[in-house]
């Protein structure tokens, strides 16, 4: 393992978002503030509480797995596809560092990217609502694997788009309205059976029931198959990712 190349690459990365700190933190949790007042204050008013939790308290997990999953995309989409748009993804394959190792890289900062903003979020929710988290090292551990697997998932984003449009096509397509219709600001279970039945094919309803889970013990899906279903998302990405490296797609001319 040449931990000097995993090393190099993860410290420019990181100092990417030093550079960059009113977008890569400031702007998720200004948004997520914005998200707290209007919902958490004026909806909330509307709504006493749900599961015997205060609706504001309430959305602070959806909220952050929402920042979370948007910003783990973003990262790492973008620190390999500019690599690939200025041709100086060429000298990264040709050093002497593998492909694991350029992986666990750019992966590994965007990663870290995503688990401080999600932290910073939290410590933001804290000013808005009363926070409880019942159990620490479930969250953590959630809040990594999510983390991790749309990492890599924003890896695969970011080899295959062509330009910065389509680096936005899935986040803002596919992801946002998922993460919306995942229970971010509902419980499943208040909608009827129908719909209910078509938000268990959405898989942000399972990353965010589960997350949800470990700050109130309150879950609209088994905390079984949340975990079945993440590490699925990640075993799914990882094999993608192999077969990428193994034939070169768009990565060799």
């Amino acid at each position: 393992m040449n931990l000097r190349g995993v090393l190099s690459i993860y410290i420019f990365e990181m100092s990417r978002m030093k550079r960059t700190l009113g977008q890569s933190v400031a702007s998720p949790v200004i948004s997520t503030a914005l998200y707290f007042v209007v919902f958490g204050s004026a909806i909330g008013s509307k709504i006493n509480s749900i599961d015997g939790i205060s609706y504001g308290s309430f959305i602070v997990p959806g909220l952050i797995m929402m920042s979370v999953l948007t910003q783990s995309i973003s990262n790492s989409s973008f620190a390999i596809f500019f690599p690939r748009f200025t041709g100086s993804i060429y000298e990264i394959l040709s050093a002497p560092i593998s492909h694991l190792e350029v992986v666990l890289g750019y992966v590994g900062a965007a990663t870290s990217k995503a688990l401080i903003i999600g932290l910073i979020i939290l410590a933001t929710a804290n000013c808005f609502v009363d926070v409880q988290i019942q159990y620490p090292f479930l969250m953590i551990l959630f809040l990594f694997l999510t983390s991790l697997s749309f990492c890599l998932f924003g890896f695969i984003i970011g080899i295959w788009a062509d330009n910065f449009e389509k680096l936005q096509i899935i986040p803002l397509l596919i992801i946002t309205p998922l993460a919306f219709l995942g229970g971010t600001f509902y419980s499943i279970n208040m909608l009827p059976p129908v719909w209910r039945t078509i938000s268990l094919f959405n898989p942000v309803v399972y990353l965010i029931s589960a997350f949800r889970y470990s700050f109130y013990g309150k879950s609209d899906v088994n905390i079984g198959i949340s975990l079945g279903m993440i590490g699925l998302i990640l075993l799914i990405c990882v094999i993608i990712i192999y077969f990428i490296f193994r034939t070169g797609y768009k990565l060799k001319p």
